[in-house]
């Protein structure tokens, strides 16, 4: 019976924060949020809201292991000319430590980079002060040293994303503007609050 569901399995160590339920139909949800990472080797359903953020969703088919991250894009510069390189530092920084922690947590389970199967969503212009930062992550993400073998970024719309890790799958819908209102009004309030954080190195970021 669904009313009697299981108790949820351990998650590997220091994922413990990371929200994590039972949806109506028994399987187990892992809700990320903005700054999170999260890796697993069950069968479960990592969930997250996207809008200018972005997910990697990365696995190793062969060992049973993947995870998903979602982190925030760099902002405006102030000049009114949007770059990749002079953008908040905070920002970009996050997105740094968010790739290098979710890769390595993957490949201590065994196997090498080769391995990995990557996919990557969002980046959509939710809020109008950021450009159109979808083909900036991809390359951000190949830099890694990965090949991305599937995306979804880019336009205008947030976006829900469900990720399958055991099986690779997954399912994203693209909300409407009613929802994009309240994810760049979340996303705002992250970014504000990245600028008040000390830069990486200063602090443990995760």
């Amino acid at each position: 019976m669904l009313g009697d569901k299981a108790p949820l399995a351990k998650t590997l160590p220091g994922f413990e924060d990371i929200r994590r339920y039972h949806n109506p139909a028994g399987q187990v949800i892992a809700k990320l949020l903005p700054g999170d990472f999260y890796v697993t080797c069950q069968d479960e359903i990592l969930d997250t809201v996207l809008g200018s953020c972005v997910s990697a969703c990365i696995r190793n088919p062969r060992l049973g292991i993947g995870g998903m991250n979602h982190f925030m894009l760099p902002r405006p510069s102030g000049t009114g000319h949007d770059t990749w390189d002079n953008a908040a530092g905070r920002a970009t920084r996050y997105g740094s430590a968010s790739m290098e922690q979710l890769i390595n947590r993957i490949l201590k389970a065994g196997g090498s980079r080769a391995d990995l199967e990557v996919k990557i969503f969002g980046g959509g212009r939710v809020l109008k002060t950021l450009t159109d930062v979808g083909e900036h992550n991809v390359t951000f993400v190949k830099q890694e040293g990965l090949r991305v073998s599937s995306e979804d970024v880019g336009d205008t719309c947030p976006r829900h994303v469900q990720y399958f890790p055991m099986s690779g799958r997954v399912r994203v819908r693209h909300l409407t503007s009613s929802h994009g209102k309240d994810v760049a009004s979340h996303e705002q309030q992250y970014l504000k609050g990245l600028e008040k954080t000390p830069v990486a190195g200063e602090i443990d970021l995760f």
